[in-house]
């Protein structure tokens, strides 16, 4: 079976599709993936990673741009078009999935037109614009979200949960330790792919007061490229004035061992993006979530407050953050192993582990394939 999916930018578009991918080499062979994305986005890094094949295209963003951007974005898009129909017409695929983004439109517009089998997947509680409009045009949509159903049409729609790696269902094997692992309390921040420069702040400044109260926690921060430097520096310069306690943060520009840093935290502090909110579910894990505040249509305050009301996370509104405020809030959680057990088993009770073997058996039927 041949498939083409659209994903890329981030990881939250990106990485649902390496799950589903990696879903349809298990349950079908063969299968031949292809990714469609862009040259700027971090489908470069990651899918030479994964053994992927990408085709990238002309596409840009447009929702939340300047005039400038909206208007180079609209002047490619014929580009994109054309690109995805050839695409399409050489390598013939069974099926064609987009994630949303700026690469989908054009991958379902060349599919709709050539007659091939279209599949959407919309992983936030608030849908973004692309996945709307092209809604129309899909065969099949899934959503991760209940909330997200009222904006699609019910009678092709699933809610299957956010399709995530399998190595985030796997146990860690025994004997193999991490950083966060070990006597000390575990701390993983993750500022999305890109990083978050007011958590990666907020995180250095709580550090020095969060030692006077556990000088033993253990701390994996991923901070993106542009402040990897900065947060280094800032942890360096933190007095190491503990003794044996002191165990130095553990400090990256991009983590792509994600599922081992999270499965072993005690405590996870991040963004709210639907894939990063599934991750966290899928271990079953606490978290204190810090939604970005520029988020289009405010979809990750949604994505957080399903967490919340649940009693699985924290959340602390990014105008609400400082180092003191997260530095209360991790030692309060911390404080109180009742509640962080709580707040796990709540968690865990929201994930969604079979939501990418749900898509691609699907999928299959919907390509006659089952």
């Amino acid at each position: 079976m041949r498939v083409i999916i659209a994903a890329g930018g981030t990881g939250g578009h990106l990485y649902p599709g390496v799950a589903i991918a990696r879903e349809f080499e298990r349950q079908m062979q063969p299968s031949e993936i292809i990714f469609v994305g862009t040259t700027r986005g971090l489908e470069t890094k990651v899918l030479t990673r994964e053994s992927y094949e990408l085709v990238t295209i002309k596409a840009r963003g447009i929702m939340g741009k300047g005039p400038v951007a909206r208007i180079l974005g609209l002047a490619v898009t014929p580009l994109g078009l054309a690109q995805c129909l050839a695409l399409c017409r050489r390598r013939r695929p069974d099926l064609v999935i987009g994630i949303g983004g700026y690469t989908s439109p054009p991958l379902i517009e060349a599919a709709f037109l050539l007659g091939i089998k279209r599949a959407l997947l919309e992983p936030n509680a608030y849908p973004g614009v692309a996945n709307r409009v092209l809604s129309p045009l899909a065969n099949i949509i899934f959503v991760s979200f209940a909330e997200a159903l009222p904006f699609f049409n019910t009678a092709k729609t699933r809610v299957v949960g956010t399709p995530i790696r399998r190595a985030f269902l796997e146990p860690t094997p025994s004997g193999e330790v991490t950083p966060v692992a070990g006597r000390g309390p575990g701390l993983l921040i993750v500022g999305g792919s890109q990083g978050a420069r007011a958590i990666n702040r907020a995180m250095t400044a709580a550090f020095p007061m969060l030692l006077r109260s556990h000088p033993d926690i253990r701390v994996i921060h991923q901070t993106g490229e542009r402040d990897f430097e900065e947060v280094s520096a800032a942890y360096r310069a933190t007095p190491q004035t503990l003794g044996s306690a002191f165990v130095e943060p553990e400090v990256a520009p991009f983590l792509f061992d994600v599922p081992r840093a999270m499965k072993q935290a005690d405590l996870i502090i991040s963004r709210s993006g639907a894939t990063t909110v599934a991750e966290i579910t899928a271990c079953g894990k606490p978290s204190i979530l810090i939604p970005f505040p520029h988020a289009i249509h405010g979809h990750q305050e949604r994505n957080a407050r399903v967490l919340v009301t649940a009693g699985a996370a924290e959340m602390i509104l990014d105008e609400r953050l400082s180092g003191e405020v997260l530095a209360q809030t991790i030692s309060a959680l911390l404080c109180d192993p009742d509640r962080l057990s709580e707040m796990a088993r709540q968690s865990h009770s929201l994930g969604r582990p079979d939501a990418a073997e749900q898509v691609v058996h699907v999928c299959r039927e919907l390509v006659g394939r089952s």
